[in-house]
């Protein structure tokens, strides 16, 4: 049985304390990309109460996916976007999912992103990666910017940190690890990566800042 939506607020004000979860439930989030690193931060982000994610993504769920992100068997082939928001309607129920199945590019991202307090980057391509923190660092002065540099390999799991790049510019990785120059993606590194950039979220909204 699903609890009443008011029974959901009361459990995380519970949690969280009145004041710090009126502004998680306040927020808009946007979650650029949902693959390993961004369905896991949506999946944390919705737990934790907020209020409306921004679900964007062109591609499809693919079988090679399912390792580390956060979709399921019966989803193979369906829009990413669609799928998460799906999972996350079971997750946490009363957390707005507004999907976007399109590719950002430099023509709409200031469309696209205009209504987020947020937005968390995660990409797994430089040059989109580069275009992205570009155009939100410049186009939305008062707009934090979460991003992602570095989660691939076997490498130990203590080098993931978050790093305050500036005022409104977080960057959370091992800003070293390449897909190209070790095994690959595993799913606890890019997951404890997505916790970084969730939590970074959380403490932002919080009022907790990196120095």
């Amino acid at each position: 049985m699903i609890p009443s939506k008011n029974e959901w607020t009361n459990a995380l004000t519970h949690r969280h304390g009145a004041k710090l979860q009126k502004a998680f439930s306040s927020a808009t989030v946007a979650v650029c990309g949902l693959g390993g690193l961004g369905s896991n931060i949506a999946v944390a982000l919705a737990r934790a109460g907020i209020g409306k994610l921004l679900l964007i993504d062109f591609d499809r769920v693919d079988i090679t996916n399912l390792h580390r992100q956060q979709y399921k068997a019966n989803q193979i082939g369906c829009f990413k976007a669609d799928a998460l928001a799906e999972n996350l309607s079971e997750i946490a129920p009363y957390t707005q999912c507004q999907i976007v199945t399109a590719k950002i590019t430099e023509e709409n991202f200031a469309h696209l992103l205009k209504d987020a307090d947020i937005v968390c980057e995660a990409f797994d391509n430089a040059e989109s990666k580069a275009m992205l923190v570009n155009g939100v660092l410049e186009q939305f002065p008062h707009c934090y910017l979460v991003a992602s540099s570095g989660m691939a390999g076997m490498d130990t799991p203590n080098t993931i940190k978050t790093r305050k790049v500036m005022k409104r510019f977080y960057l959370c990785g091992d800003e070293v690890s390449d897909v190209a120059n070790t095994i690959g993606l595993v799913a606890p590194r890019v997951m404890l990566c997505a916790a970084h950039q969730a939590h970074t979220v959380l403490r932002i909204l919080a009022g907790e800042y990196e120095v």
